[in-house]
């Protein structure tokens, strides 16, 4: 039986190697972490030119609900209050209207990508997908001038890895 570090080390050699669009490759960088005290939970890390980009975790969700003002939160929380009502508010707003997403969002999407067609990739509603896609080697300068014409309906993250890869390209 392989070790949970083999498949993410397996993946990660995937993600950077064999799809990685060549102009950022050693710019771009995913990495896995597993959270102390969270019964295994992990967070999953894009770096951009060795800078922590975006982080995919159940905990950037939470503080992101409590900082919009989604979840009201005293000041000071101990680990029950922190996490009380998370699972409700994350049921009540989908992926398509945060900014943020948990790791289990960020494995669905890798997987929905890896077994998907490049364009159906490009034109998904999802934004972890789309990120994978932009990224993609397989997606080509045209490929790119048509996603900008729908560019605004995505988070700003998304406009910021799109900015980055139409400027390498």
């Amino acid at each position: 039986m392989r070790k949970a570090e083999d498949s993410w080390s397996g993946m990660r050699k995937y993600l950077e190697k064999e799809m990685l669009a060549e102009d950022l490759k050693g710019r771009v960088r995913y990495n896995c972490s597993t959270a102390a005290g969270m019964d295994g939970c992990r967070f999953f890390e894009i770096y951009v030119d060795n800078k922590c980009f975006k982080r995919f975790s159940l905990e950037t969700v939470n503080s992101y609900f409590i900082e919009s003002g989604i979840i009201e939160k005293k000041q000071r929380l101990n680990t029950a209050e922190y996490w009380d009502g998370f699972w409700d508010t994350l049921g009540e707003h989908p992926l398509s209207t945060r900014t943020e997403y948990t790791d289990g969002e960020f494995c669905d999407a890798l997987e929905k990508y890896r077994n998907s067609d490049i364009k159906d990739s490009v034109n998904s509603e999802n934004p972890i997908i789309v990120m994978f896609a932009i990224l993609d080697r397989r997606t080509g300068k045209r490929t790119l001038q048509k996603f900008k014409e729908s560019i605004e309906k995505y988070p700003e993250w998304i406009n910021q890895l799109f900015d980055l890869r139409i400027k390498n390209s």
